[in-house]
């Protein structure tokens, strides 16, 4: 499973949210704005603010998380997630000599299909390997061509450098046989209402079992900040009907069961 670990926030968030609410909702001048804001009213605000269904002051508090251990299958649905910032590590610039993957658990449960699974993740590292050096000795061969140079009269300096150039070209188209299941590192910056919507979505028992855990880790550390705004965060079904109907999973009480766990202070 993915690791998680809550790199920085914005800081007091409820005290920040109960200052843009108070904006919209008094007079009061902005130098004035956090006067009284003990963190019981401003809690008391964000609540307050939930009840009415007035999202838009929470998107001023946000939160960045560093994810190591995930999978680029991830990757993929993460960035569905449209208002929220990525840093990822780059297969274009960073070599996959000896990349580490996934397995899935029902794929790790079984034996045989574990061990299928090895060799394909093997075997895509041997067509990597070998492409990425096929690839790297002819973008070298036509940086010599294009510069008018020869191999043999290169020093040291020069050579490291054109290989160095061409070995950047390589990786670039290398990459495209590397698998779904390669791991990859990334920093993710959410603002409040972005994660309430993530965890919505991704926390529901439907979600795919690699999303939901790292959703499930990332709201545990959010809670703990700001437990007024994420209070009510999680599935749809911890407050409601399931929204699903017939694709509803029909595990509701486990689910309520499970979210009684996550800290809120």
């Amino acid at each position: 499973m993915a690791k998680v670990t809550l790199l920085s926030y914005t800081p007091e968030p409820e005290k920040t949210v109960a200052a843009a609410a108070k904006l919209c909702y008094s007079p009061a001048a902005i130098n004035s704005l956090t006067e009284g804001l003990t963190g019981e009213e401003s809690g008391k605000f964000v609540r307050r603010l939930a009840a009415m269904g007035h999202e838009s002051p929470i998107e001023h508090a946000s939160f960045t998380f560093a994810v190591e251990g995930a999978s680029r299958s991830l990757l993929a649905q993460i960035t569905r997630h449209r208002i929220a910032s990525f840093s990822v590590q780059s297969q274009r610039y960073v070599a996959e000599t000896g990349f580490e993957y996934i397995i899935p658990p029902e794929i790790e449960k079984i034996p045989q299909a574990r061990e299928e699974f090895i060799k394909a993740m093997r075997e895509a590292q041997d067509s990597y390997n070998r492409l990425a050096e096929i690839l790297k000795n002819a973008r070298f061969a036509a940086l010599l061509e294009e510069k008018g140079l020869e191999e043999a009269g290169l020093d040291e300096k020069k050579r490291a450098r054109l290989l160095s150039q061409a070995e950047k070209s390589a990786i670039e188209d290398a990459r495209f046989v590397l698998p779904n299941a390669c791991e990859t590192k990334m920093l993710v910056t959410m603002n409040a209402r972005s994660l309430l919507n993530f965890f919505r979505h991704r926390c529901c028992l439907r979600a795919q079992w690699e999303i939901r855990g790292l959703a499930n880790q990332m709201l545990c550390l959010v809670s703990g900040i700001a437990p007024n705004i994420f209070a009510k965060a999680g599935p749809p079904c911890l407050y409601a009907p399931c929204p699903e109907g017939g694709m509803s999973c029909g595990k509701a009480e486990d689910v309520r069961r499970f979210y009684k766990k996550i800290p809120s202070s």
